[in-house]
């Protein structure tokens, strides 16, 4: 009696799917999570602070037909944004910015939280703060030679890896929020000194459409 064959081309199929499926959720997640959060924050207060504001000032907001406070479209945005420049305003004071720390190890260690809090805080952090990462724009060989990469380098050396004389270099994608980290030979890194970061990122993620405008030392002299 002959053994019945197994379809192992289905499971690895299969396998396959769901890979790219936790792949493309840990990429979306920190992100869309953020943009949920604050769309809730915008709706949240666009809700409740007509009515406090119509309670305590009447004649400043009325009721409409149906009898409901009027609501005033866009206020939400604009008082979220400015309770977050003010939170950034006073987060330099010694008694708010321990009150953070606290926050952020007791978010770093909740488990199912800490995933996501992380990923976006050092996504951010990557960007802006003290902790800026992304301020090294740089030109990397990592293909064939004569061969050129826009990135960024995160770690001027690579020594926890037992490599002398090697940098850590995101290299960001095109049209896409993820990039690329390489371990690189330090000979196959080209600095920009001349380029922003900003420029360098924009310029890397658009594909090359968008112009990079800021002169170079020593044109605007011999022009």
């Amino acid at each position: 009696m002959d053994n019945p064959k197994i379809d192992t081309n289905g499971s690895v199929a299969w396998k396959k799917l769901f890979y790219y499926f936790l792949q493309g959720l840990i990429i979306i997640a920190p992100v869309g999570i953020t943009l949920y959060i604050v769309f809730w924050l915008f709706s949240t207060v666009d809700n409740f602070l007509p009515n406090i504001i119509h309670s305590f000032f009447p004649d400043i907001i009325g009721i409409d037909a149906d009898g409901n406070v009027k609501k005033i479209p866009g206020l939400g945005f604009i008082v979220v944004l400015l309770l977050v420049i003010f939170i950034g305003r006073i987060s330099s004071s010694f008694l708010v910015s321990k009150m953070v720390e606290l926050l952020d190890t007791l978010l770093e260690r909740t488990p199912g939280i800490k995933f996501i809090y992380t990923s976006i805080k050092d996504f951010l952090e990557a960007f802006t703060g003290n902790k800026k990462k992304f301020d090294k724009p740089v030109l990397v060989n990592v293909d064939a030679p004569g061969t050129w990469r826009i990135g960024f380098i995160t770690q001027e050396d690579a020594a926890v890896f037992e490599l002398v004389d090697y940098a850590v270099v995101y290299i960001p994608l095109s049209y896409a929020i993820t990039g690329i980290t390489y371990v690189i030979p330090r000979e196959k890194i080209k600095p920009l000194p001349n380029i922003s970061s900003a420029n360098a990122m924009k310029f890397a993620v658009s594909g090359g459409v968008a112009d990079i405008t800021e002169p170079i030392p020593g044109e605007e002299a011999s022009s």
